[in-house]
């Protein structure tokens, strides 16, 4: 396979310092009576170049750049999106039929450039976390159908192509080989014209969105990892839209601007299971017991969040009538003074106060602990390499694809994308193959909550708190898009 193709950024302007402009036309092709420009603060600067496959494609969806074949609706089933209609032929086929749209380059989305587009993600290297554990291909039917046939059966094919890292781009996107171009080759409501490194994107308005035309006329988006920093933008003016609100700066908002969305997303200590002190499991057993969960809730989250569970929370509503007690868990060894290395980063401001609480509560158990700290574009690629003993990390579970499922398979399985864990058990992978092979829902969710037992079961991931995101959202700002999947937070409704 090739290499991962990455977005080059585009140094056309130099890099922007001081607040966001305060308003009106800042040299896009919208003016000011056109819609005003939304100035919004992201939490994550891009980790990897802002390629379409990985973590970074999470940002393009959510400010409006990118979509795919499906999206996701209030009740995490497929909604159209690109395909206006899709139908499953036999249990390994699905055609879709494409709805008239045009790509931000002016050239139109056709079947054959849907396919070209799926084809470079099932390419890439890594693979997008949603294709973890399956193989498609997509052929062009005509103008405008896409038959994807896929290597095994896979139910929820339409809820995987919904994943902000199959999105679709046209043909100018792949003109230059290793890398991915995301300026202009989109189809969402807005065009990613400029980026300055990992500081800033600017984005114009698609007036040609088959959606309908956006009612601002563009986004000046900054990458602030500091959580105080960008609620103290909000405060101040200097920003309309400030994304995870530290739950230490909440009642600095007033009540108006201060919007809270239960999410499918956990904080959980995953416990590197390859090698080192964690390798045994019943130092692992040693380490989640020694966690205080309701302490991390009350106390760092002061209530903005629900002691864990499980891998999914309560925003997943089915799943706690259906929970399982973990299974094969060993028995709890004396840490006897073991000396560990707890990783986390900075950009989702509470995580570093976890990491303290928990290196408080593993050395009162008896554990060594070491603290690290860094931003997560800084701390991801060591932390898939097994270079600390525990990693602290807030997850969407529903992000990849929507399909619980996905999760399980890319960050708890042998070949799992992300597995932060370093988990390879081979129950572990049969549970997952069980409940990825099941097709009717009810029963699908009962194999992955027989999944969920087992992964619990190892002790390499232990469910801290399932949050509540804090959106800061100024109070002159309508439509903002707050869902629990966190995939959008612009539209074409989104306006000041």
């Amino acid at each position: 396979m090739r290499s991962s193709r990455l977005l080059a950024s585009v140094l056309l302007i130099p890099l922007l310092t001081g607040c966001f402009a305060s308003g009106g036309d800042t040299g896009s092709s919208g003016d000011a009576k056109d819609g005003s420009r939304l100035r919004v603060a992201l939490a994550f600067p891009p980790a990897e170049n802002l390629s379409p496959y990985g973590a970074d494609a999470t940002i393009l969806s959510r400010l409006g750049v990118t979509e795919g074949l499906t999206a996701l609706d209030a009740n995490g089933a497929a909604a159209p999106a690109l395909a206006a209609s899709w139908q499953r032929k036999d249990n390994r086929t699905w055609l879709f039929t494409l709805r008239e749209a045009t790509f931000q380059d002016g050239t139109d989305v056709t079947a054959q450039a849907v396919a070209a587009s799926l084809t470079e993600a099932t390419e890439a290297e890594p693979e997008p976390a949603a294709l973890s554990g399956i193989s498609l291909t997509a052929k062009a039917e005509g103008r405008s159908a896409v038959r994807i046939t896929t290597g095994e059966p896979d139910p929820v094919l339409p809820l995987r192509l919904a994943s902000p890292s199959l999105a679709v781009l046209s043909a100018k996107a792949y003109e230059e080989k290793d890398r991915v171009d995301l300026v202009g080759t989109a189809t969402g409501p807005f065009e990613l014209t400029k980026v300055t490194g990992s500081s800033s994107a600017t984005l114009d308005r698609h007036d040609d969105y088959w959606g309908g035309r956006a009612q601002a006329s563009g986004i000046d988006a900054k990458f602030i990892a500091d959580g105080t920093a960008r609620t103290a933008a909000l405060r101040t003016g200097d920003i309309d839209i400030a994304e995870a609100v530290p739950v230490a700066q909440a009642a600095s908002l007033d009540e108006d601007t201060r919007r809270e969305t239960a999410t499918t997303r956990t904080t959980s200590l995953l416990l590197n299971s390859r090698s080192g002190v964690f390798k045994d499991a019943k130092l692992r057993a040693a380490a989640r017991a020694a966690v205080d969960t309701s302490a991390l809730a009350d106390g760092v989250y002061e209530g903005h969040a629900d002691a864990g569970v499980g891998i999914y929370g309560p925003a997943v509503t089915w799943a706690e009538g259906k929970r399982q007690q973990p299974v094969g868990r060993a028995r709890a060894a004396q840490p006897d003074g073991t000396s560990i290395t707890l990783a986390t980063y900075d950009n989702r401001p509470e995580l570093p106060e976890v990491a303290q609480v928990l290196k408080q509560q593993l050395e009162k158990a008896g554990f060594k602990v070491t603290l690290e700290v860094r931003e997560y574009s800084r701390i991801e690629s060591d932390a898939l390499a097994g270079k600390f003993d525990a990693f602290v990390l807030a997850r969407n579970s529903l992000v990849d694809t929507g399909d619980p499922v996905a999760v399980l398979a890319s960050d708890f399985t042998c070949d799992g994308g992300y597995n932060l864990a370093l988990l390879c058990d081979k129950d572990v992978d049969r549970a997952v193959t069980r409940a990825e092979a099941t097709s009717d829902t009810a029963e699908r969710q009962d194999a992955v909550m027989a999944a969920e037992a087992r992964i619990l079961g190892t002790d390499a991931v232990v469910p801290l708190v399932h949050q509540r995101v804090i959106t800061g959202v100024g109070a002159d700002v309508r439509g903002a898009l707050l869902d629990p999947y966190e995939r959008t937070l612009v539209g074409t409704g989104t306006r000041r």
